[in-house]
């Protein structure tokens, strides 16, 4: 197990970034740099043994900069939509950014994915770690309360990327904290992910409007093309005519997990890739999970090595809090108070088949 640090680049503010490379006993080996605490590049071998990248994403800095569809990135502080970009709390009204048409996503114009965090790197007996921090101010993209927080990359000799995330505040907000990457566990980047076979451990999902705001309401996934209960191609129906899929244009939806509901980790997921035998499994604390087919992907980013990612090029699965919970009481409260700790885990595990 090691752990290398060097430069990446500086941000159009003079800010130095950072980029260090975990890797474990078996190989496995995880970029992760502090402009928006983003893992860059994931290695992960196949059933013969050959590393490749399962991750989207640019090679140098300013393309991050530039035009970066969250690729790798720590989301915050309140991941996924929030209605009309406002919310009360306690009889305030805050307004954020509406940056997604009428709607606030993944934390505004300038989210926790654009900010340079401050970083330690460590190694245990049995794994090696980075942890990233960052104070969000009062009042930053319309949050209340100075918000404390800490993201964890763990890599393990058990071949799981572990991400624990930490926060405290001084005045109520909502926090949801969730991670971006988008996974292609074929290892290319050139190929779409609908042949990837996928269960999510969920019973019911959140529908959503046209505006991909959830109605409120929970549904059962049963004779629906939402259903992944039992390991299903991602392919199969993403062309059913069924109003949510048109809605998202495919699959961007919340799953609403069969947790434990204590607080310990459950399996979420489990996703395999039958051309390289890849699998990856997710665990997390959370009570729900956004599955997103790469709907929105349409050529136009072209990332590491001149790759073109085109349409569903890659999907992403965000463990988290249900979107736009601050407007929504019945669903699980997303409220963090003065003196309370805001905590999820979540583990990636990789194995083959």
């Amino acid at each position: 197990m090691n752990i290398q640090k060097q430069q990446f680049g500086r941000t159009p503010e003079g800010h130095n970034v950072e980029l260090y490379t975990l890797t474990n006993s078996n190989g496995l080996r995880a970029k992760i740099m502090t402009y928006g605490a983003i893992v860059v590049s994931l290695d992960v071998p196949d059933r013969s043994g050959n590393l490749a990248d399962i991750t989207l994403g640019y090679d140098t800095l300013a393309e991050y900069i530039k035009a970066n569809p969250y690729f790798g990135a720590v989301v915050g502080r309140y991941g996924n939509r929030i209605a009309n970009g406002k919310f009360e709390l306690y009889g305030i009204e805050y307004k954020l950014a509406a940056n997604n048409g009428p709607n606030h996503l993944h934390g505004g114009i300038k989210g926790f994915d654009k900010v340079v965090w401050n970083a330690e790197d460590f190694k245990t007996k049995e794994a090696v770690g980075l942890k990233l921090t960052y104070l969000s101010a009062d009042g930053e993209e319309g949050y209340p309360g100075n918000l404390q927080c800490s993201v964890t990359y763990t890599l393990t000799d058990n071949d799981e990327l572990k991400i624990s995330y930490d926060a405290r505040t001084d005045k109520a907000t909502p926090v949801n904290l969730t991670h971006h990457s988008y996974f292609n566990l074929a290892g290319r980047g050139t190929s779409d992910i609908l042949n990837h076979e996928m269960m999510l451990n969920a019973d019911a999902f959140t529908p959503v409007d046209e505006g991909l705001i959830p109605t409120g309401q929970l549904l059962s996934v049963k004779d629906t093309p939402m259903d992944f209960t039992a390991p299903t191609s991602i392919g199969v129906r993403i062309n059913r005519d069924y109003q949510q899929l048109k809605y998202g244009k495919g699959y961007d939806h919340n799953w609403v997990l069969n947790s434990n509901n204590d607080g310990s980790l459950a399996l979420a997921a489990r996703v395999y890739e039958p051309g390289s035998g890849r699998v990856m499994e997710i665990h997390t604390t959370e009570p729900g999970i956004q599955f997103y087919s790469g709907n929105f992907l349409d050529g136009s980013n072209v990332g590491k090595g001149g790759k073109v990612y085109k349409h569903r090029y890659g999907f992403c699965l965000e463990t988290q809090h249900f979107p736009d919970s601050p407007n929504k009481p019945d669903f699980p409260s997303a409220i963090l108070n003065p003196g309370q700790k805001y905590t999820h885990v979540t583990v990636h595990r990789f194995y083959t088949r």
